[in-house]
């Protein structure tokens, strides 16, 4: 067994005798209820159906995919064993999809990455998750207590960051107001190019662990960077391939700089709300620090004059340029 890269639940490499090999995710207890991951199954499921490449579930004899188990906890007894929901620990097997990272200079990369969200979505949009989490502005409202609550924040640094993020929810408010309501469906949620994997046979997923429901915009625009120039041409490219399977309502793009600072702010409260994790101080030895912290409020007032824009934008409805 090799444990991987995880700071959510525990992931293990499986060799198996008979050869091959299966990944292992154990759910860390409270993050998700079994509600919110058979959800995320049966997502994959269904992807797998339409065969667009994810890695799903195995199923057991009796066609489950979502195991608990007692850990060492051998006081558990016959009554709760004779209930395996009752137990504590959850796990999962996955089918192994190894892949390296896309190169996104390479020609044609980032237009098969459209292909494949477009195929995604458009299974996505056929119903939304009733159990799983929205990516609405409440994320950002929630993102703020939980720093607050968690006492990273120096009292000095504490009410200009409050400030600044009372601007930026503010700013992020406006533009989704003049936006107005956008088509709602089942994404991946953390689309970044660490979680895409490629082959031979272009993109995929290893797991949905993050999937909410929410714009499509959030599922395309962290794999653009660069300057503008360079993330409106990857952009154009990317929805090229992207629209031959979905359309993308054009709105959408204006809230692309409101999805970056809920973003942001998600990140500062997700170390907050994980910090009594051993794992955590050790990976993050800067959070909490001043230095930390300003560098938060000066990325944070950088984002006010591109909601700004955005907001224009939206009011106009042009096509985000």
């Amino acid at each position: 067994m090799l444990q991987l890269n995880s700071f959510e639940n525990r992931v293990l490499l499986v060799q198996l005798e008979s050869g091959g090999a299966v990944v292992v995710k154990f759910y860390r207890p409270g993050r998700w209820s079994d509600e919110q991951i058979l959800e995320e199954h049966a997502f994959s499921a269904e992807l797998h159906a339409a065969e667009v490449p994810v890695a799903a579930p195995l199923t057991d004899a009796a066609g489950r995919t979502l195991l608990h188990f007692a850990g060492t906890d051998h006081q558990a007894g016959e009554a709760a064993l004779a209930s395996p929901a009752a137990l504590p620990w959850r796990f999962a097997v996955f089918e192994r999809r190894p892949g390296r990272g896309p190169e996104l200079e390479q020609p044609g990369v980032l237009r098969r990455i459209g292909h494949f969200l477009g195929r995604l979505h458009a299974v996505g949009a056929q119903r939304v998750f009733d159990e799983r989490l929205t990516l609405d502005l409440g994320w950002g409202r929630a993102a703020r207590e939980a720093v607050i609550q968690g006492g990273h924040l120096e009292d000095s640094a504490l009410e200009r960051w409050q400030q600044v993020v009372a601007q930026v929810l503010a700013g992020c408010e406006a533009v989704q107001a003049a936006v107005g309501p956008t088509p709602t469906l089942r994404l991946h949620g953390d689309c970044h190019l660490g979680n895409i994997l490629w082959t031979e046979d272009g993109p995929h997923f290893v797991d949905l662990d993050d999937s909410v429901n929410g714009p499509a915009v959030q599922d395309l625009w962290m794999l653009l960077a660069g300057d503008a120039a360079t993330a409106r041409a990857q952009r154009d490219e990317m929805l090229d391939g992207y629209e031959t399977f979905r359309e993308l309502d054009p709105r959408e793009l204006h809230l692309i700089e409101v999805m970056r600072s809920l973003r942001m702010l998600h990140y500062s409260a997700w170390l907050s709300r994980r910090w009594h994790d051993p794992a955590f101080p050790a990976a993050f030895p800067w959070f909490g620090t001043a230095a930390y912290w300003s560098e938060q409020v000066t990325r944070l007032q950088d984002q006010l004059p591109l909601l700004e824009d955005a907001l224009r934008g939206a009011q106009g409805l042009p096509r985000w340029e």
